[in-house]
């Protein structure tokens, strides 16, 4: 299923996108899609059902805005230097094992709302990322098999940087990865079961529509079920916790200089094969 929420923000009803792309009213069946109901397996079976049998509401698609697909995120847990050509662009060794650092889930705004290029940046950034969406509690799993077990769905994230705030100016990563709108977050949550294989899916984002990032999560250094497992190592995940899963390479900062850092004006595509796009205009802060 293509699960989505749509509307103004703060104000956004759930909704399916079914099988022939007509947008459907999830309002009847659930308030919201979020961990609770990601945990409900019934209750995602009538949602199914009600796809399935075309009796759902009709939405009117024409300018309506997608928000994120997720709502009252618990916590956004991202990996670093999670691509074999990530790493080598950067210069960064191969980690050993997973970089774990965090955003705040009000970084995350709808898959084409506006990004805020913060004040005093020089060096806002770019990065497409798989997002692993939580459907079942994760505490000490042993395996990557379990790992994925775990997982609701998917979703394409925009882990946007601000690469001086990140690395130049002391302490952790953390302020240059939440700075706000710096978590785009859609257009839908798919879920597992229309996902085969999270390890062979094109990634691709383009900056006033040239090409710069075009890569797939078969380079991923740690695979989505060992980056669940290995995390549930050192805390809980929970229903509606969101693990952004790391970018391939063509970021600003891994290009010759002058490295091409995002300006207010700028416009950034992005998207995921079966997980859909985004499209999002700069402005400043």
């Amino acid at each position: 299923m293509k699960l989505l929420r749509v509307g103004t923000a703060g104000a956004e009803r759930p909704a399916l996108l079914d099988q022939d792309g007509t947008l459907r009213d999830l309002s009847a069946l659930v308030t919201d899609i979020d961990g609770a109901l990601l945990a409900d397996a019934a209750a995602l079976d009538r949602i199914r059902a009600a796809g399935a049998s075309g009796e759902l509401p009709v939405l009117d698609a024409d300018g309506v805005r997608v928000g994120p697909p997720l709502g009252r995120i618990g916590k956004i847990v991202c990996i670093g230097l999670n691509y074999h050509d990530h790493a080598a662009e950067t210069g960064a060794q191969i980690p050993a094992e997973p970089i774990i650092f965090f955003k705040a889930p009000d970084t995350v705004v709808g898959p084409h709302d506006t990004v805020l290029v913060p004040r005093g940046s020089r060096k806002t950034d770019w990065e497409v990322e798989l997002a692993v969406v939580v459907g079942r509690a994760a505490r000490y799993l042993e395996s990557a098999e379990e790992g994925l077990a775990h997982v609701a769905g998917y979703a394409v994230s925009h882990d946007v940087s601000e690469r001086e705030f990140q690395i130049e100016r002391g302490g952790t990563w953390d302020k240059g990865k939440n700075c706000e709108t710096f978590n785009p977050l859609g257009p839908w949550l798919v879920t597992a079961d229309e996902v085969p294989d999270p390890q062979a899916l094109p990634l691709r984002l383009r900056v006033n529509g040239e090409l710069k990032q075009d890569g797939t999560t078969a380079e991923q250094i740690f695979g989505v079920g060992e980056v669940v497992r290995y995390v549930s190592q050192f805390m809980t995940l929970y229903p509606g916790d969101v693990i952004n899963t790391g970018t391939p390479a063509g970021v600003a900062m891994g290009r010759p200089e002058p490295k091409p850092y995002l300006r207010a004006g700028d416009v950034v595509e992005l998207e995921i094969e079966g997980l859909g796009r985004q499209r999002q205009e700069l402005k400043d802060a």
